[in-house]
């Protein structure tokens, strides 16, 4: 039975006379199961993939994945991929014939899913040899690593992986004796910083670099100010087209699928505070409003706060390393839930979080509690990795852009005459961004308008593209002017549940 009494002047509020609810009281500490600070996804076979000797059906053992025999399962999923990533497809077959990179030696280290599998599978394609690694320690799908490995492609990756696991499947594709590699394509930069660390010789023979994150860029830029950058990079992270699908449009899509699979949670009328206004930052709020939540935004850059959101306060991010502190996490209240979006795990203090006297428990694959003494749990995601790779998927289409877009960057320089790129960073240019949304557009089934000679006389254009001067600012259907200093990859997201009025904090902090 319940009662409605006036708690104000205009405020009602119903109580509960025999059963009070008290949502706000913490769990009890009896029947606490404690855990180890590191947990990884447990199998039927819990053995070590280092610890297996495993052959393909050609009979070699070049690789190291979980189970060569979910080979068959992970084709199954590479075929579906093809069906959305048309452009790759037909970039393939209009190049084969040529082998534009007949003789490239290219390691990798992305993350591995079906959608990498059609990439990789492209640039054999293309005439390439390849040796592939992960890098993310969750975001590996088995199967298709394990179709990888079935066709000859060294691929050293499992999900679940150990610290020490990563670093040893990077130095495992470097380091093959009779195999040099002569391209690098790179997600986070660390494949790029250890090959440049602990093979010096190498890297000053690697052609080119491709990177794709703002992390791998920003370390890239910094190698290069410091004159010790040897060889041409390709900044992928910074064209329009990653920039306009992967960054913004996959996150938009993808944010939700990642917090509703591992927590279940409805936005509907949540406040929302985002942190970080670029175009990761623009995706995830377009996502959390579309779904009924009230969203607030956090920014330090001026121009990127034009959004039609509430300006809360500017948060003084200076990097993208403890942009949630201990501090802060002994702060946050029972419920809390903590994730994030960028590359790698340093902009949550994960590390401050693995002491005695907290308690790590696993609720479900990627969830854990962390357990305070007074019995307050903050619910992490992923281990403060990255959350949809780890937690959920991506929109296959998206990928097909950026993956069409490393493709060409490979290929451009590993062609590239002697003297066109000098020791530095560049950016795709304009024509190849604007080649890889065309070969896009068969898909929905759109048909470009063509300038009339008066008309591109006029406008100063070639009929044929260029389209748009380098200066040129894409905006989203918004009409929001791009950040300046495109901090637009790396987001932290942390989800704060205030259990006594039911309302959710949602963070998403975007590291320069």
């Amino acid at each position: 039975m319940g009662r409605l009494s006036n708690a104000g002047e205009n405020t009602f509020q119903i109580q509960f006379v025999e059963d009070k609810q008290e949502f706000s009281r913490f769990p009890t500490k009896a029947g606490r199961r404690s855990s180890a600070a590191s947990y990884t996804d447990s199998s039927d076979d819990e053995t070590s993939p280092r610890d297996k000797t495993q052959l393909n059906s050609k009979g070699t053992s070049d690789f190291c994945v979980k189970n060569i025999k979910q080979a068959e399962f992970g084709r199954r999923e590479i075929e579906i991929a093809e069906q959305d990533m048309s452009a790759l497809i037909s970039l393939r077959k209009r190049a084969q014939g040529e082998k534009p990179l007949a003789g490239a030696k290219i390691v990798g280290c992305t993350h591995i899913t079906a959608q990498t599998a059609v990439l990789i599978e492209t640039l054999v394609a293309l005439g390439a040899q390849c040796r592939w690694t992960a890098c993310n320690i969750y975001s590996t799908q088995n199967e298709v690593a394990a179709a990888l490995s079935e066709i000859g492609v060294a691929v050293f990756a499992w999900k679940g992986e150990s610290e020490d696991d990563f670093w040893w499947c990077i130095d495992k594709c470097v380091n093959m004796e009779g195999w040099q590699p002569n391209m690098i394509l790179d997600d986070g930069g660390d494949l790029t910083h250890w090959v440049y660390k602990k093979y010096p010789n190498v890297f000053k023979k690697i052609r080119g670099i491709v990177e794709e994150s703002v992390t791998g860029v920003h370390r890239l830029y910094q190698l290069s100010k410091a004159g010790k950058l040897c060889v041409p990079a390709m900044n992928v992270n910074d064209s329009v087209t990653k920039q306009k699908f992967d960054n913004l449009y996959c996150c938009r899509e993808s944010i939700l699928d990642g917090l509703k699979r591992t927590t279940d949670v409805m936005f509907g009328g949540k406040q929302v505070v985002v942190c970080g206004y670029g175009e990761v930052g623009k995706g995830c709020t377009a996502a959390l409003k579309a779904m009924g939540s009230i969203v607030y935004v956090t920014e330090i850059d001026p121009i990127s706060l034009y959004g039609g959101f509430r300006l809360v306060f500017f948060s003084g991010l200076l990097g993208n390393k403890n942009v949630v502190t201990r501090d802060q996490l002994d702060r946050m209240k029972n419920g809390s839930i903590v994730c994030n979006m960028g590359h790698s795990n340093t902009e949550i203090d994960v590390a401050s979080l693995r002491t005695p006297e907290l308690t790590w428990e696993r609720v479900r694959s990627q969830v854990d509690h962390v357990i305070w003494p007074d019995g307050k749990r903050v619910i992490l995601l992923a281990e403060g990795r990255l959350l949809n790779l780890s937690c959920s998927t991506v929109p296959t289409f998206v990928l097909s852009i950026t993956a069409t877009t490393q493709a060409l960057a490979l290929i451009e320089l590993y062609n590239a005459p002697e003297g066109r790129y000098k020791q530095d960073v560049y950016l795709l240019p304009k024509k190849m961004d604007e080649y890889v949304a065309s070969l896009h557009l068969p898909t929905f089934d759109a048909h470009l308008t063509e300038l009339s000679d008066e008309q591109a006389k006029y406008l100063g254009l070639n009929k044929n593209g260029p389209f748009k001067p380098n200066y040129y600012r894409y905006n989203h259907p918004s009409k929001i002017p791009l950040n300046d200093t495109q901090m637009s990859d790396l987001c932290m997201i942390y989800l704060q549940w205030i259990p006594t009025a039911t309302t959710y904090m949602f963070s998403l902090v975007q590291s320069s």
